[in-house]
Formats: C-alpha cells, sequence, structure tokens
C-alpha cells in the first residue's frame, strides 16, 4: 500500500524524476505579479496511504485537482511517505519538491511540521501549508487546520439516536491531541442527545507509536469487543484501521459503524461493508488545501493558521446510504444552526 522511500537522496531523485515526471528541476518559486503568484507547480507530500486511498490524503489531493482543473497548465507533483519515515525522509521529501519547482507545497499531516519547520527556512519564497498542524511560526507557512470536533458532535447525535441499547463507542487511531478532539465531540453530541448514554472509549496505539492509524485487525478487535459488550455504534477516528470496524459490525446484527475523514459509504474498499455505514463524519481537507492555493494565487495569503470547520465547509456529515432519517437529519441542521449561532460550545478535550 506504501511506496517506500530510502534515505539515499540519489535513489530519491531517481524516483521523483520517474513519478513525477519533473521538467525543471532548478526552479525554486513562480515570481510575483500583481495579482498574485503564479502557481505553476504544486507539490503534495503525502502521509501514509497516499493519494489512491479514499481519505485524507486524497482529500488533498482533490483541492490541488480542483485548482488544476480551472487552471490547466498547473501540475500537481507528489511523492508518498513510508512506514520507516523519520523527520529526515520527510525534510528530503519537502526539499525535493521545493527544488523542482512546487510551490505551493502540501505536507498532509502533523507528522511533516517538523520537517517544514526546517526546510521552509531553506526556502523562504516556496509556500508551505501543513495539513493537521499549526505549530510552525513563519511568513511563508500556514497550518490548515479542522475543527474535527464539531463534526464529531453531529455523527455522536446521529450515533445518540439510532442507538437502541444506549450504549455508542469510539475508536482512536492514536491517542494524540488531534484525535481526543474528535472523541470529545463525539462523546458531547451523543450525550446532548440522551445524556444518561455511555461512551466508551478506546485507542489502538499511543504516541509516538502510528501503528494505529494502519491496523485493520486491531480495529476489528476493539470493535468486536465493544459490540459484545451492548455497544451498537461506534465511530472510527482511525485511519485504515476503521475498515476493522465496519469489518465487526458487518458481522453482528442491529450494530452500526461511522466512517470518518471522507464519505466511506463510497470507498469501494467499503462496498460490503455498505449496509452498516450509518454516516461518515466529513473533514473536507480539500476545501482548506484549495483555499490555501487560491489566496497565493489572489495575492491575499497570510501565514500562520486557518481553521475550518461548520462555518466554512470545513467539516460536515454524510447521509449517503439512506440511513439518516428526516426527522433525524431536520435534528442535526439543528444543532449545525446552534453551534454556528455559538449557542452550542463544542469540547476539545475529554
Amino acid at each position: 500500500m506504501n511506496n517506500p522511500i530510502t534515505k539515499k537522496k540519489g535513489f530519491i531523485a531517481a524516483a521523483v524524476a520517474s513519478v513525477l515526471a519533473f521538467s525543471f528541476l532548478t526552479a525554486v518559486a513562480p515570481a510575483a505579479t500583481a495579482a498574485g503568484e503564479k502557481i505553476t507547480k504544486i507539490g503534495i507530500a503525502y502521509d501514509l496511504g497516499g493519494r489512491d486511498i479514499p481519505g485524507f490524503n486524497q482529500l488533498a489531493y482533490f483541492g490541488a485537482r480542483d485548482y488544476v482543473a480551472k487552471n490547466k497548465s498547473v501540475k500537481i507533483q507528489e511523492l508518498q511517505a513510508a512506514l520507516s519515515d523519520t523527520d529526515a525522509t520527510r525534510a528530503e521529501r519537502l526539499r525535493l519538491l521545493a527544488t523542482a519547482g512546487s510551490n505551493p507545497i502540501i505536507a498532509v499531516g502533523f507528522t511533516y511540521a517538523s520537517s517544514v519547520a526546517i526546510v521552509a527556512k531553506e526556502f523562504p519564497k516556496v509556500k508551505f501549508g501543513v495539513v493537521d498542524d499549526s505549530t510552525v511560526k513563519l511568513p511563508n507557512v500556514l497550518g490548515i487546520t479542522f475543527a474535527e470536533h464539531e463534526g464529531s458532535y453531529l455523527v455522536g447525535a446521529i450515533a445518540a439516536m439510532k442507538s437502541k441499547s444506549g450504549k455508542v463507542g469510539f475508536i482512536g487511531g492514536v491517542q494524540t491531541p488531534l484525535i481526543v478532539k474528535f472523541n470529545a465531540g463525539y462523546a458531547a453530541g451523543a450525550k446532548k442527545i440522551n445524556p444518561k448514554i455511555k461512551v466508551q472509549s478506546v485507542y489502538l496505539s499511543i504516541f509516538p507509536d502510528f501503528s494505529g492509524f494502519n491496523d485493520p485487525a486491531k480495529g476489528e478487535e476493539s470493535a468486536k469487543g465493544m459490540f459484545d459488550n451492548g455497544v451498537d455504534v461506534v465511530f472510527s477516528a482511525a485511519g485504515g484501521s476503521g475498515a476493522g470496524a465496519h469489518k465487526a459490525a458487518i458481522a453482528k446484527t442491529g450494530v452500526w459503524s461511522i466512517g470518518v475523514d471522507a464519505d466511506e459509504y463510497y470507498f469501494p474498499s467499503n462496498a460490503s461493508f455498505n449496509e452498516i455505514i450509518l454516516t461518515s463524519m466529513l473533514k473536507n481537507v480539500n476545501v482548506g488545501v484549495l483555499d490555501m492555493i487560491n489566496s497565493m494565487a489572489k495575492g491575499t495569503f497570510k501565514s500562520g493558521e486557518k481553521n475550518f470547520g461548520l462555518s466554512n465547509g470545513g467539516v460536515g456529515y454524510s447521509t449517503a446510504g439512506g440511513n439518516i432519517d428526516p426527522k433525524t437529519k431536520a435534528k442535526v441542521e439543528s444543532l449545525i444552526k446552534d453551534i454556528k449561532a455559538g449557542k452550542i460550545k463544542v469540547p476539545t478535550k475529554m
């Protein structure tokens, strides 16, 4: 599923040349114009999984693709992550994209933060966007973050309305502040509907061990344990491990599984699980990526952090599969209005 990248620069350079078909290896940054910066190449450094697997990597690609659809001459240059990655290999990946003329460069995932902090100083004319991180404080770096807790609040409410047992579950891939946001929002949304509901939570690995994002067997085992304990709806914010929760749900009568990031009902790999996917918490990474690229083109780019939530299309929920009845949808839409209006403050911590 992953394309390992060696630490040896010679091999990496060759891979980049063949995979990305770079044509101008000396360009660093296109010149600015009165209307903004002339974008010729958009670089994307993926997290584990890459763009061919539906999820937030693919959504980042979709954001760049949407810009290219209206600007046909612009090229997208991409590099994949590897399980063996270190800050050094991620930094080298970013350097290759910058040296090959990519501007902007989108680093998908908070694991790139340390590497961006180094490489962005080496290429001050190149703009970098870091998905899911806002810790890099440099004039050419934007943190593209999301209100995951808001979207999770919505699916938590849906879970509570669907639950017959009064027990719902949450599976987090890795215990980090980011994934805790999902958990906190989900639990709060469920308790908004049913204050007495029981929320069971588990994390598949603890930072800095990221294996919990890519362990379907462990996801299945955790979901099965929850279902056996009376839980009838499980929400997984666990990357590839979430497929295991779907598998556990399809094997049990009367239970549901909730997807994350993209609408998992439409994932080809989930075709055999469609009937038990209640909804998905949508994290529209494409919206954030496209917004950053457009800001460069328009000359309105600002470093720092830009957060995308319910108010600006950054998060939401899916209705594919027809499992959200009109009454449930009406309630969720009411909750969205209250969150946007500030009447509901969704927690980010447990």
